[in-house]
């Protein structure tokens, strides 16, 4: 950051570059493309592939209100598939079933670190001549048959403050294609400052080392609640690498704490929880009844609805301790009666 300030440059310059070719050695693509947010990366995808009204775009309704608003931003109409309870992303029957004469995009979430399976949506967006844009925001460093998240498509990264690389603030575009490249590094409005670089230019060098920390405590947390009553440990599917960006739980109906409960009982005993998402992204206020999202019914999304009112995110960072871990797991069995 000292170089930076005393460079007299501090936008579009050669530590935003460095950092562009680092983030796309660890994404496994050709080119990567350094912008303002996470948001900033879907909406400035979608623009240099030329997305606008008419078209669509089918995703998934658990996750971020910003993956929605970015597309809205475009002027594209959205469509929803339903998600799989193992793995919380996308279903492809389901996106298949979505699809239209109007559908230009399928863009996959991957939620909390794990990918979508890509081992059927990129085929399937191949088949039906649909680019792939993949919500990567919280997956660097995940991997699907070995090949790392945000290189099957056109990748969109979130490096704000909570994610596994952050830059403070900011967002990165991975692609193969260097033509789609040249546009994406056209829309200046949306670019990343020598700052910001800056600051993620370290944590990138440390991306080995933070992964296996959080793998490590995942690890831990799963053997230490596996049998809890009422209790879903999150599953690393076969041919699948978790980055564990979030390691998300399931608190049934069977449990002797509701979900909400299980938070404020947590709470008092000194491990802080959070839940991701609480609602369908198409539930927000702002969303309601918006002429580029088609009448929905959260009856029309049973897994999803169902994950929204049980899942709880644990602490999984690469700060914990083995003991912090050991107390995050006493504490949870403990409130939920094992």
């Amino acid at each position: 950051m000292v170089e930076v300030l005393r460079s007299g440059t501090l936008t579009q310059g050669p530590v935003v570059a460095r950092f562009e070719d680092a983030f796309a050695r660890a994404a496994g693509t050709a080119h990567a493309v350094a912008v303002s947010s996470g948001t900033a990366a879907v909406t400035t995808a979608l623009e240099a592939l030329g997305l606008g009204p008419g078209d669509e775009v089918i995703t998934s309704p658990f996750t971020s209100a910003a993956t929605l608003a970015a597309i809205l931003r475009t002027g594209a109409t959205v469509r929803f598939a339903d998600i799989t309870r193992d793995d919380f992303a996308v279903d492809p029957d389901a996106v298949a079933s979505e699809i239209t004469p109007e559908t230009r995009v399928v863009l996959p979430v991957h939620p909390h670190g794990q990918t979508a399976d890509m081992g059927k949506l990129a085929p399937l967006a191949e088949e039906h001549g649909l680019h792939l844009v993949e919500d990567a925001a919280q997956a660097l460093g995940a991997t699907f048959a070995g090949r790392a998240a945000g290189s099957f498509g056109v990748g969109c990264f979130s490096l704000s403050a909570n994610k596994i690389v952050t830059t403070g603030e900011g967002g990165v575009v991975t692609t193969d294609d260097a033509a789609l490249a040249d546009r994406l590094r056209l829309l200046h409005d949306h670019r990343m400052s020598e700052l910001h670089a800056a600051v993620g230019i370290p944590k990138l060098d440390r991306l080995d080392e933070l992964l296996a920390a959080r793998r490590r405590n995942a690890r831990q947390l799963s053997v230490g609640l596996a049998g809890t009553p009422g209790l879903t440990v999150p599953a690393e599917l076969p041919g699948r690498e978790h980055a564990w960006h979030r390691y998300s739980v399931l608190i049934g109906p069977h449990a002797m704490l509701a979900r909400d409960e299980l938070v404020a009982e947590l709470a008092e005993r000194g491990v802080e929880t959070e839940v991701h998402h609480p609602k369908l992204v198409f539930d927000h206020d702002r969303f309601r009844e918006h002429p580029q999202i088609p009448a929905v019914s959260r009856r029309d999304f049973p897994v999803a609805l169902k994950v929204t009112e049980e899942v709880l995110s644990l602490p999984v960072h690469p700060a914990l301790s083995e003991a912090d871990v050991d107390t995050v797991v006493r504490e949870v069995r403990e409130a939920l009666g094992a």
